[in-house]
């Protein structure tokens, strides 16, 4: 299941959402070498990446690692945001901030919508680092936050319709999917995943996600403008009627 777009109208000019995904690329064509200088994306990962052990101090200075120990702390947690590990990576990351971002941007205005991804992605890195305190595997990406925007997604618009791309064998389909289903097969599988790999596998922090989609589910409440997210609400029920035919709803 991969997200292709949502039944979802935006009011205004998503600047903030714009503004991440570029600073985003920025970093990784400019300071990472764009994955074609693996120094480059070695030493940027290490240097600005959020080491576990080095947040918590569990271990030495000089540990044996990927990288050692005594770069940056708890100023990393804030710059692995920007990094990424691949193309891949990157593209998945920014697709999704793009297709989630703009509403929850729309919700808020856009110095809140700064202020609520910049604190939720902390709160995704610092579940990440308390549930792994002596890891000393550098940990990037913007998913973190991204995951917080899903879960105040779901918060606020549960029944827009995502339309979703289904690649099975020998079935290919687009599928407008309630935003409820979406995300939460989504959530099922970082649980899931974590419990079957705990601290992580395949390269993959799955705390970090579960951790920042739950502070987004929390803190929504305390970030969004009841009059902007009312008048999402009744454009995306008006639109809503594509779906009811489709039997989703």
């Amino acid at each position: 299941m991969f997200p292709l777009h949502d039944d979802n109208p935006t009011e205004i000019f998503p600047l903030v959402t714009i503004f991440l995904i570029a600073v985003c690329v920025w970093v990784w064509w400019y300071v990472q070498g764009a994955g074609f200088s693996e120094p480059a994306l070695a030493d940027s990962i290490c240097a600005l990446g959020a080491i576990p052990a080095e947040v918590t101090g569990a271990v030495a200075r000089g540990a044996e690692g990927p990288c050692g120990l005594g770069g940056l702390t708890w100023q990393a947690l804030f710059s692995s945001m920007f990094l990424h590990g691949s193309w891949m990576h990157l593209v998945g990351n920014m697709w999704f901030l793009w297709i989630f971002g703009n509403n929850i941007e729309d919700s808020m205005g856009h110095l809140r919508f700064l202020v609520f991804y910049l604190l939720t992605g902390l709160v995704a890195a610092l579940s990440h680092v308390f549930t792994d305190p002596g890891s000393v595997i550098p940990m990037v990406g913007a998913s973190g936050a991204i995951s917080a925007i899903m879960g105040a997604y779901l918060v606020l618009y549960p029944r827009a319709a995502v339309h979703t791309l289904f690649i099975f064998p020998f079935f290919i389909r687009i599928i407008p999917l309630p935003a409820w289903v979406m995300l939460g097969y989504w959530i099922f599988i970082q649980v899931a995943s974590s419990v079957v790999t705990p601290g992580g596998g395949g390269g993959v922090a799955y705390t970090a996600h579960i951790g920042g989609f739950l502070a987004g589910l929390g803190l929504i409440l305390l970030f969004r403008n009841p009059e902007l997210v009312s008048a999402k609400r009744r454009k995306v029920k008006l639109g809503r009627h594509e779906i009811d035919h489709g039997g989703w709803w």
